[in-house]
């Protein structure tokens, strides 16, 4: 195996400082899932499926697959059918899927990365290009994973700031109301009466702010 190949899967792992990525590899050939296994559990955890429906069971589950390598003509829900249903659900469709198949042509890689798919591998499965292949896919997710999850802090930040700068609005509006009243009640109350409408405009159903 090439050494630069083992010290960037090693780098990877170590870069993610928790527990092993896990990859679910879902072929209903055994043999092929015995020697795929055997070739990713020195750097990931693994998990198997022989069939579709157990695959998108194992997706599904509280815990699920950071990758997965997924064969493409298999009994029941082939490789496709069972891309086609990740990428339908909002809990599965980030995970990257990489297709294993033995017989590609351009026409079947095409109908695969419309699905969502992120790769083809050949089989039967050469273990250098399996393993570049699924680190890259990882670095990718883990890119993704860092953005998407600075994206939600943003967006939880400008809803804190949105309030935050809302309640200052209503103190300054009290306060000037107060003031006004020391010297003209009519002219505090009025300010009230417009501070309470804006507000019931503001939040009327249909309303997104």
């Amino acid at each position: 195996m090439d050494f630069s190949l083992v010290q960037t899967v090693h780098a990877f792992d170590a870069a993610s400082k928790l527990k092993k990525p896990t990859i679910l590899v879902v072929d209903d050939s055994v043999s092929s899932l015995d020697q795929i296994s055997a070739v990713l559990q020195v750097f990931y955890q693994v998990k198997v499926a022989t069939g579709g429906a157990k695959a998108l069971e194992i997706a599904g589950a509280n815990t699920p697959p950071d990758l997965i390598l997924l064969d493409v003509m298999m009994p029941g829900l082939s490789g496709y059918q069972v891309c086609k249903k990740l990428k339908d659900e909002a809990f599965t469709r980030d995970i990257p899927v990489i297709f294993l198949t033995a017989n590609s042509s351009v026409d079947d890689e095409a109908s695969g990365l419309l699905l969502g798919a992120a790769d083809f591998i050949a089989k039967p499965v050469n273990p250098p290009i399996l393993l570049a292949r699924v680190a890259t896919q990882m670095q990718l997710k883990a890119a993704a994973d860092r953005l998407r999850d600075q994206n939600d802090h943003l967006e939880r930040e400008v809803q804190k700031r949105s309030h935050e700068l809302a309640a200052i609005q209503d103190v300054t509006i009290h306060a000037m109301a107060s003031l006004a009243e020391t010297r003209d009640n009519e002219t505090g109350n009025h300010i009230r009466r417009t501070q309470n409408y804006i507000r019931a405009l503001v939040c009327r159903p249909g309303n997104n702010s």
